[in-house]
């Protein structure tokens, strides 16, 4: 268990025992500021999120126009506040039965909905 985790069970101890699953889509623009009310393992950067990726574009987009492409990542928002990759989105989808285990290897939006 990790400090974030620990920090969320003793916040939220009804929900922290609870099976963690995929909300819905995000994408994590890393410029290195800090930005209050984030999900729990991130420090700096900003996650945005909607019910699939292009929908997180666009406010992304209207907040930071002259964005640097190469700083923002695609993953997902899980039920225990945490932004996750592609990757460990599908780990958790697969786990908490929202796609079955032929799935690839990334999760996509479309996948869940």
């Amino acid at each position: 268990m990790n400090y974030e985790e620990d920090i969320y069970g003793k916040l939220f101890p009804e929900a922290a025992a609870k099976l963690e699953y995929i909300i819905c889509a995000a994408i994590w623009y890393q410029d290195g500021n800090v930005y209050p009310h984030q999900p729990f393992n991130i420090k700096s950067g900003i996650v945005f999120c909607g019910r699939r990726h292009h929908n997180c574009f666009i406010p992304a987009s209207i907040a930071f126009p002259q964005r640097d492409k190469e700083k923002i990542e695609q993953g997902f928002l899980t039920s225990k506040d945490r932004y996750v990759n592609r990757r460990e989105a599908a780990v958790i989808a697969r786990n908490a039965g929202q796609i079955s285990d032929e799935t690839n290897i990334c999760l996509f939006s479309e996948d869940i909905y």
